[in-house]
């Protein structure tokens, strides 16, 4: 099957072919390095980190860049609040915004820029769109002039007319039509500033991407991303500054991640619902969240609540039992060297059709989940050990199932560490503590002893009723969370 993928500006999916066979160029927005990053930065992150990742799982060598913006109002205001420069402001929350990157286990792009770092091309960009009669100097400002730019507004289908009709121009701005937007802003008292042919100032927002992407990957290439909240006016913007610049069209893909909601309603400081990537990791494993955000269509949106990650968790926790139990009969029961395979080559073709299919992620995971239904019907197998044939099914799915997860972030973990974790999350959220629970373990088996099988019994069903299950073997009794 061939990727496919939903391009914004065309409103449809499209069959991915990039500008020059087998390589890609990728530009994500980054964020305003201002504050920590919350759950909509999270999302917008892993979307982009499994798309890089299946981009290169396909054999693209991907060129992969995502900005900082590192000068901005939002920043300037900040750092004037805490007493310090904006620069230090901004490196303190680019420490932070790659600490959670980390933390969540994305791989680094190719090149992580800073808008600071490139005023140079900024301001030669600028002056490309005034030389072109698309631009505008006023009184230390530079405009873009969108009525010069027939396309304006073909990524987000609205209409220049209507928009004008409730635009204005507000007070001290300098522009000649109330939707042209700042490329270049005159320097104001107790602002970071640059020289530039128009005087001290610094670049706006949206000038910024565009001199960057073609920076790293040329006037035109092939994918830009970022949260559905930037097709207007940021990403309308870029196409209009870029292509009126250049003449060529900027971006031939554009990908945008839907939005979150937190329990169903919008994320928002003012309602109290509004969390850091650092508020959820302290109560969460990062893949526990990394898993719910891919349980979903990229495109569409989605609900973070506390119940839905911790029915992300479950999810998980049965890919995980079904790791580590097929990991310690493959320890035990080495697979033939000439092993089937068959079962593995189907769950990657189902895979790779679902990841194809515009990296249906909520797809890709349900085939997971059927195959380690298979793996664990495999291992419930009689007398196994004596089956090679099903012990190569087993080796088959366990390698595949660590493949694939691969591509998607998951799985990385040492399957015991990481169950044992879940458990002892879980038990603060039951209520229950590992001792009491060993406790009631001692007490149910000094009564099996004194063949007191009722107090036994009652035992086993007070904790199945407060969420704990209690697994016999000839080993001793252990337990997990229901």
């Amino acid at each position: 099957m061939t990727l496919r993928v939903y391009n914004t500006l065309s409103g449809n999916k499209e069959e991915f072919k990039p500008l020059q066979p087998g390589k890609v160029g990728m530009y994500v927005c980054g964020v305003t390095v201002y504050d920590y990053c919350h759950i909509g930065h999270a999302r917008a992150n892993i979307v982009f980190d499994i798309i890089y990742r299946y981009l290169a799982y396909s054999g693209y060598t991907v060129t992969y860049v995502r900005n900082y913006t590192d000068v901005d109002d939002k920043i300037i205001q900040r750092a004037n609040e805490r007493g310090i420069t904006s620069g230090e402001l901004a490196e303190e929350f680019i420490r932070a915004f790659d600490e959670d990157m980390a933390a969540l286990g994305l791989r680094l792009p190719t090149v992580q820029p800073k808008a600071t770092e490139h005023i140079e091309h900024i301001i030669a960009l600028v002056q490309r769109l005034i030389d072109n009669g698309k631009a505008y100097a006023s009184g230390g400002d530079v405009y873009f002039a969108v009525d010069s730019f027939a396309d304006y507004l073909k990524l987000s289908k609205r209409n220049l007319e209507e928009m004008q009709a409730g635009a204005r121009i507000a007070p001290g701005e300098k522009k000649r039509h109330p939707m042209d937007f700042a490329l270049w802003k005159a320097a104001k008292p107790g602002e970071p500033f640059w020289p530039s042919p128009w005087g001290d100032g610094r670049p706006g927002w949206h000038i910024e991407c565009s001199a960057m992407g073609m920076e790293y990957l040329g006037e035109s290439f092939d994918i830009h991303g970022g949260g559905k909240d930037l097709i207007f006016p940021h990403h309308e913007n870029e196409i209009a500054q870029s292509e009126a610049a250049t003449g060529k069209p900027f971006v031939k893909y554009w990908l945008h991640n839907g939005f979150v909601n937190v329990n169903k309603e919008k994320m928002s400081k003012s309602l109290g619902n509004f969390f850091t990537i650092r508020d959820i990791l302290n109560n969460y494993d990062a893949e526990i969240l990394r898993f719910f955000i891919l349980s979903a269509h990229y495109r569409s949106p989605i609900d973070f609540s506390d119940q839905n990650l911790k029915e992300a968790r479950l999810g998980l926790t049965r890919f995980y039992e079904g790791l580590l139990a097929a990991s310690q009969l493959m320890e035990q029961c080495p697979p033939p060297a000439d092993a089937d395979v068959t079962d593995g080559r189907e769950l990657e073709d189902k895979f790779r059709a679902a990841m194809d299919d515009d990296f249906n992620t909520a797809q890709a995971i349900a085939h997971l989940f059927d195959a380690v239904r298979n793996l664990n019907r495999l291992l419930a197998t009689k007398k196994l050990r004596k089956k090679p044939q099903v012990i190569a099914q087993i080796a088959a799915l366990y390698n595949t199932l660590l493949k694939l997860g691969e591509v998607l972030g998951l799985f990385g973990s040492e399957p015991q560490q990481w169950l044992r974790r879940q458990n002892l999350a879980a038990l603060a959220d039951l209520g229950i503590s590992e001792e009491e629970i060993n406790a009631k373990i001692a007490q149910r088996l000094q009564a099996r002893r004194d063949k007191d099988f009722a107090r036994s019994d009652a035992i086993r069903d007070e904790l199945a009723e407060r969420g704990i299950l209690l697994l016999d073997s000839v080993e001793g009794t252990a337990w997990k969370v229901r």
